[in-house]
């Protein structure tokens, strides 16, 4: 449970319809191997302890006393695992039935949830057993033994199990039909504090019907920013005149975690992290609690436990991994992008754009998209002004594409030649130019800025900046140099997104010498090319100083989107690079980040307007109002201890 994580278990057993015994021994069964799993969560279906399809039998005393029998039975026998469950039988109460789903662990039982929303419509006809639960009425106790001190236990829909060792961790129920209905129990739930939510469910399979109920559990999950593990009937039921077939479900706020193949009794794990659902909601000021519910808590408790996580941990949160998916959405990205731009030519009636061209990923990007502003709005491209301006760094390589990517978008390309002026410059100032440090670098950046203003306001025109998200969040650039322009079309973008932008770029444009270019441009290492180059190539490799991008993204993600500490952060870091980086290294570059983030905040709280593309931004108008005087301290103390 370290960090937030817990891991939940959907479970299907195969029942014997009307034989409580039997159904007893088959959960004792899973739940023991769900436990050994490492599930601390365990769900099993709607009334398995006696099979849904029992029909009128649910009216016999002899299948309700049985399935009485069989609950403790159960509890009994799974006292010694760490785990709380969830399992549904009937339950009689004040002369009515109720179809329920009981809570409990450690040899004791919980609590008792009916199901609230009945279906009496084709297939289902459970009004003609079974008592809707009140979801208006607080719990009540109901005696479950011989009404010895003891034998009392919460009885209705407003319970909440609470863990005393993962703070956060509050456990409601709901049963099948529940979540189909326009207001769900577990809307309440959430509202009243649950994380996460339980569905005991004997859901019958008809054709297509799996896909909306992923969708549906999807998107609870999502609506209530919780985790929700639904357990679904399957083979065993009666097949008189339905089939069940297991298809069971864990997702976390919108994303399916885990599900099983439908048609076969299976067991799914997932971890849901506790600390991400917490932290989303903290975030989140429309997400607020209802005052006026009230809610049993019930507690229980788990063995402190490091859980041994089985969830993907996607290396690169920002790049969707399926490429159907990675091609829209860098299409969604250059639409967001240009149509910025366009908004902003439009509205100081600018006929031209101005944008240095490095021969780099990031300047490429900011053609491309000032291209496709300028095709949006009937301007002719020749308004743009491609500027390459060589200097100290420049190599044969990057100035080529530059120059070609320029010629090939049909852009006005113009050259400055900037080493006499920076030379000029260093002798201004009394620098001498064979000192290769800050200065000289530095120097070069501004004069590029200068020349793009200058040659902007003869133009009459905009200077379209090209500096990325990774480089704004890391402090990556030249304080009035790069770090400046009119409009920054890639301040919402990673580096990581914009290698794949530009890959997109060439897969689609059509043009076999543009995609060239861009694929040069691709395979070029990524650098600021202030320093002299070494035998003609790049000398100066930025992801050598300051980190590999693929890290330093990943760091910013989790920061920004969730607020998670350092030791959560480098823990996740680890799984998602296991063979690409040594631990060592994570957590070096992972100092690095939180350095650099926090004593470069000065720099973004004057960064340029630019458009938001995804959930993380770092505008000091928008998404990160930080001071720019906040301390790394906490931060890097608690690397320190790892």
């Amino acid at each position: 449970m370290k960090d937030g994580f817990i891991k939940a278990a959907a479970v299907t057993p195969k029942v014997q319809v009307a034989d409580p015994e039997a159904n007893a021994e088959e959960i004792i069964r899973l739940a023991a191997e769900a436990a050994a799993g490492g599930a601390k969560l365990i769900v099993f279906p709607e009334l398995c302890i006696t099979g849904y399809t029992c029909g009128d039998l649910f009216l016999q005393e002899l299948l309700l006393r049985g399935a009485r029998e069989a609950l403790f039975r159960i509890i009994r026998e799974t006292a010694g695992l760490d785990a709380l469950m969830f399992a549904g039988l009937p339950w009689e109460k004040d002369g009515k039935l109720y179809n329920v789903a009981a809570a409990f662990q450690g040899g004791r039982l919980l609590g008792l949830v009916p199901k609230t929303c009945l279906p009496n419509y084709g297939e289902f006809y459970e009004l003609r057993h079974f008592a809707r639960g009140n979801k208006e009425a607080d719990a009540v106790w109901v005696d479950f033994g011989d009404g010895a001190e003891g034998d009392y236990v919460p009885f209705g829909t407003k319970i909440l199990f609470t863990c005393g060792e993962l703070p956060g961790l509050a456990i409601a129920a709901e049963i099948c039909e529940d979540v189909w209905v326009p207001d769900p129990p577990s809307i309440r739930h959430a509202l009243a504090g649950a994380t996460v939510i339980v569905n005991c469910s004997a859901s019958d399979e008809t054709t297509g019907k799996d896909v909306y109920r992923e969708e549906l559990i999807g998107g609870q999950s999502a609506r209530l920013v919780c985790g929700y593990v639904y357990a679904n009937a399957g083979e065993g039921e009666s097949s008189q005149d339905l089939v069940f077939g297991g298809h069971n479900i864990i997702a976390e706020n919108g994303k399916i975690l885990s599900r099983s193949a439908r048609f076969k009794n299976e067991t799914i794990y997932a971890d849901l992290d506790i600390g991400r659902i917490v932290g989303e909601r903290r975030r989140m000021t429309t997400f607020f609690s209802k005052s006026d519910e009230v809610y049993t808590e019930v507690g229980f408790h788990l063995k402190k436990e490091e859980t041994k996580l089985s969830r993907y941990i996607d290396p690169a949160p920002f790049v969707p991994d399926d490429h159907g998916d990675r091609q829209r959405r860098c299409e969604e990205i250059f639409s967001i992008q240009y149509l910025g731009l366009k908004k902003r030519l439009m509205h100081t009636r600018s006929q031209t754009a101005v944008v240095g061209i490095s021969g780099g990923l990031d300047s490429t990007l900011a053609l491309l998209v000032t291209v496709r502003a300028f095709d949006s709005l009937g301007l002719p491209r020749s308004g743009i002004l491609g500027v390459t301006m060589p200097c100290f760094g420049t190599t044969d390589r990057t100035y080529r594409n530059a120059c070609e990517l320029v010629r090939r978008l049909g852009a006005t390309l113009r050259e400055v030649d900037i080493r006499e002026a920076v030379t000029t410059h260093f002798r201004d100032i009394g620098h001498d130019s064979e000192k290769h440090d800050v200065t000289y670098e530095n120097s070069q950046a501004r004069e590029r800025t200068q020349v793009l203003m200058d040659l902007a306001n003869q133009s009459g025109g905009l200077v379209i900046g090209t500096g990325d998200m990774s480089e704004l969040a890391l402090g990556w650039a030249t304080y009035n140099g790069d770090h400046m322009s009119m409009y920054g079309v890639n301040a919402g973008v990673p580096k990581t997104l914009v290698r794949h932008l530009v890959r997109y770029c060439a897969d689609t444009c059509g043009d076999e010498g543009l995609a060239a270019v861009l694929l040069d441009v691709l395979d070029t290492p990524v650098s600021p090319e202030l320093l002299p180059p070494k035998d003609g190539v790049i000398a100066q490799k930025t992801e050598d100083l300051v980190g590999p991008y693929e890290l330093h993204d990943f760091y910013l993600y989790y920061v920004l989107r969730f607020g998670f500490p350092p030791s959560k952060i480098y823990r996740l870091a680890c799984r998602a690079f296991a063979g690409t980086y040594e631990e060592e290294t994570i957590r070096g570059w992972l100092k690095t980040f939180y350095r650099r983030f926090f004593a470069q905040q000065f720099k973004r709280s004057c960064l340029p307007d630019g458009p938001k593309v995804g959930s993380v931004a770092v505008s000091p108008r928008g998404d990160l109002r930080m001071p720019s005087d906040a301390c790394a301290a906490l931060w890097l103390k608690e690397l320190e201890n790892l």
